[in-house]
Parts: C-alpha cells; sequence; structure tokens
C-alpha cells in the first residue's frame, strides 16, 4: 500500500508519517494485516509535478494540510478549500479513486462559541467539497473533524493552548490563564494517529454531530476519534507545575494507563530544554556508604538506590506497616529476616549475577550484609510508601 500525506510537515503529519514508517519497516509489529511500501509527504515546499506522481500512484490520502493563523483572512480560503480542490482534481484527473481522508475541525459545525468563525466557515465548505467529490466520483471519503489537539511535536504559540503551556512551564517561560474554569476537548495525537490506522485497517468509527458531539451512528456521514478528553485549563496548569517540580519533589503524579495526565505528561517531557533532560539528586553518605531517593509516587512508594562498602552491614530495624523490595543488582550480600518476638532468622543470599527482589515484611526486623571484601554492594529498594520524617515507622532491633 502506499500512503500519501499532505501537510507531511505539520504535527499531525510528521506523528502519522513517523508511526507508518514504523510499520513500512516491520518495527511496529502490531499491526499484521498493514503493509506499507511507500509514504508520500506532500507540503507546500512540493512540486505541482511531485502531487501528480503521489495522486497517480497512492492506494490512500491523508489530506492534513491547511491554515489554521493566516494573516489574511482570505487564506482560509485559499488554503482549507483551495488545496483540497486541487487535490480531489488531481485524483479525478489520474482517474485515481482512492479512499480520502479529510482532517477538518470541530468549527466547522458552526455553532456555540464557533457561530460565524471563518475558520469553521473554510472548513465546512471542504467537508462540502469532499462529500460532492464521493458522491460524484464513488471514492470512499472519510471525513474528521478534530478538537483541539495535543502531543509531541505541536507549535507552541501557534494553535494549541496545550502545546503553549508545556512549552513555556518546561522553559520557565509565563503563562496566562483567564479562566481555570473554561474546559477544552481535546484530542492526544497518539490516540488520533491509531484512529488513522484503524482506517487504514477497515476499523472506521462513524458518527453524526449534535453541535460539536459526535454521534456514534454506524453509517453516520463523519468519522470521528472515540479516546477524547474533556479537561478544565486550571487542572492542566496544575498538572504541568507539578510535572515541572519533579526533579525537585522527587514525585511522579498519579498517571493511570489511558489517563489525560499520563498523555499530558509525555507531551510536557518533550518540550523539555537539553540542560533540563538531566538534574541531580540528593545522596546521603557515610563511612557505611549511600542512600539516595530515586523517585516517589503519590500511591505506589518510592524507590532508592543503596550503596554499601565491603563488609558492612545496613538495616537492623523494623516497620509496622512499610514493607519492601530489596533487589541487589550488583555484588554479593546476605540478607536476613527475623519476626519480632521470635528467634527464627530467614537468610537469603544474593548477588548480582542473578537478580532476585526479596520482600521486607512487616513485623520482621532485616538487614542487609555485603558479603565482599572488596567489592561495594549495590542494592535498589522500593518501599510500599513514601518516608515520612515526621513518622518514619522504623524502629532499631538487630536481626
Amino acid at each position: 500500500m502506499k500512503i500519501l500525506i499532505t501537510g507531511a510537515k505539520g504535527f499531525v503529519g510528521k506523528n502519522l508519517a513517523a508511526n507508518l514508517e514504523n510499520i513500512r519497516l516491520g518495527k511496529n509489529r502490531t499491526r499484521p494485516s498493514l503493509k506499507i511500501d511507500e509514504i508520500f509527504g506532500y507540503d507546500m515546499d512540493s512540486t505541482p509535478e511531485e502531487l501528480e506522481r503521489y495522486c497517480r500512484e497512492a492506494d490512500f490520502v491523508f489530506h492534513l494540510a491547511g491554515v489554521n493563523r493566516p494573516k489574511d483572512p482570505e487564506e482560509f480560503r485559499t488554503g482549507n478549500f483551495g488545496f483540497s480542490d486541487t487535490l480531489l482534481n488531481t485524483l479525478k484527473k489520474e482517474g485515481n479513486k482512492a479512499g480520502v481522508m479529510l482532517s477538518s475541525s470541530v468549527q466547522a459545525s458552526l455553532s456555540g462559541r464557533f457561530a460565524g468563525s471563518l475558520y469553521g466557515e473554510s472548513k465546512l465548505a471542504g467537508e462540502e467539497l469532499f462529500f460532492s467529490y464521493a458522491k460524484e466520483t464513488g471514492a470512499p471519503v472519510y471525513v474528521y473533524r478534530f478538537p483541539n489537539l495535543f502531543g509531541k511535536w505541536c507549535r507552541p504559540n501557534y494553535n494549541s493552548a496545550v502545546a503553549t503551556f508545556c512549552n513555556n512551564i518546561a522553559n520557565e517561560l509565563p503563562i496566562t490563564v483567564n479562566d481555570p474554569s473554561v474546559e477544552l476537548d481535546l484530542l492526544y495525537i497518539d490516540d488520533l494517529v491509531e484512529e488513522m490506522l484503524d482506517l487504514l485497517e477497515g476499523k472506521v468509527h462513524r458518527c453524526e454531530y449534535d453541535g460539536t458531539e459526535p454521534v456514534p451512528c454506524e453509517n453516520g456521514k463523519y468519522c470521528y476519534v472515540p479516546v477524547t478528553h474533556h479537561v478544565a485549563l486550571g487542572e492542566i496548569v496544575e498538572l504541568l507545575k507539578k510535572f515541572h517540580d519533579q526533579p525537585s519533589t522527587l514525585i511522579v503524579p498519579e498517571i493511570p494507563a489511558g489517563s489525560f495526565a499520563k498523555k499530558l505528561y509525555s507531551t510536557y517531557l518533550s518540550y523539555l530544554p537539553e540542560e533540563k533532560t538531566i538534574f541531580d539528586l540528593k545522596t546521603n553518605a557515610d563511612d557505611r556508604g549511600s542512600f539516595t531517593e530515586l523517585l516517589k509516587t503519590v500511591s505506589g512508594g518510592q524507590v532508592s538506590v543503596n550503596i554499601s562498602k565491603p563488609g558492612i552491614t545496613k538495616g537492623q530495624h523494623w516497620h509496622n506497616t512499610k514493607w519492601e523490595f530489596f533487589i541487589v543488582v550488583k555484588g554479593h550480600a546476605l540478607i536476613q529476616e527475623r519476626r519480632i518476638g521470635s528467634e527464627e532468622v530467614r537468610e537469603y543470599e544474593v548477588s548480582g549475577d542473578r537478580i532476585q527482589a526479596v520482600m521486607m515484611l512487616p513485623g520482621y526486623t532485616h538487614n542487609i550484609i555485603n558479603l565482599s571484601d572488596t567489592e561495594e554492594l549495590i542494592t535498589v529498594m522500593w518501599a510500599n510508601e513514601q518516608f515520612d520524617q515526621n513518622h518514619p515507622d522504623t524502629f532499631y532491633e538487630a536481626v
């Protein structure tokens, strides 16, 4: 299959092209039915001759090219309608009835706050052009009305508040939020790309529209991406501030699978300048070795690394509720545990040659002994809760 992408250098185009390339090269094997032979990228610097060849050879067309913020409103018409007309006429000239996907906007509904939108009017005109083309040629047409988009490679200070907020907070620049309660309907780029791949596999999601809201309908006129997020501006900014502070707090906020927070965190990270992709960690060191907290989570505890010098014993304490995993990644160690009130000692000899996790149980005093006379012992430790200096739940008692 040969794929033509117009607007290939834009935000959506770059993400879609990169993922199609992964499939073409066999790097993404999650869609075995998709066989991509060639990807044609058309953009503003492409030639009419290239467009003709692409329209002649393409088996499917993703029409993503468009104008969002022109200097002259007339550019809405030429950019969002004029080139669409050129594309469809070129396909007709080449006798190519390949399926065509159109990237439109919810503003084309011209409802609510989008009433009278020149951009929306140009998008609506583009939609009608595509529906007329389908009726005339019999070629399949898939019209998507996208809400606000966000994700990696989105251009800040252009047409995405999320991209602007991510970029500015990551780079210590100011942001302006006039009304934190304003909600945005947001679509993440990876969810959009997955829908585009579904479309190529014939698994399109169809709908009709009630204002700006898609209403699923098996034979709907329009298409839509089923995963979107309604989020207030204030919530977005609050999350971004937590992401920004993570190197100092070490706390990774809740980011459940599929959540907006998870997608926003990935987006935010893509805007970090080079100097912010590395940061120091506080190490507590003494003559026994060192202990460094690596990261903390809101509900999943924390991870640390413990380095013990040769022959050193660490630990010799117990917890009421806290429990831990000790994972030796380098060196040779003996881990001992004894239940409080008992004389029976459990012993585990472990080393970095065979990575194992040993559980430190509540109510058991425990230690870890570096058995080497020459090598440092490196142990990764996970605790089920963050360390609370005011309530450490840690009590000395030798094993």
